[in-house]
């Protein structure tokens, strides 16, 4: 028989309870993080989707003023010139 070599590494193949408490906590924790990520990313998405609908109604808005803009300057020529005929009728 050989000799052993008190100086060589051992590995001890005994699960302490504390190890196992210790790792229930790890996943435990692991399992929150990933939960609150996913609450956080859907958070997002509707601040998100959210903002790109209030963008499309005030696109819409501005829209509806640019037409109302351009219909009243149509009318504000039409006045001026029916108005500069009027002059030189007179």
């Amino acid at each position: 028989m050989k000799k052993r070599n008190d100086k060589s590494w051992t590995f001890s193949r005994q699960i302490n309870l504390s190890v196992v408490v210790q790792l229930i906590l790890l996943a435990s924790l692991i399992i929150t993080s990933w939960l609150n990520l996913q609450r956080q990313l859907d958070l997002l998405q509707y601040d998100v989707t959210r903002l790109l609908q209030t963008q499309k109604e005030f696109q819409d808005s501005l829209q509806n003023l640019s037409y109302k803009m351009i219909s009243c300057e149509h009318r504000i020529c039409t006045l001026e010139n029916s108005y500069a005929k009027s002059d030189c009728n007179k």
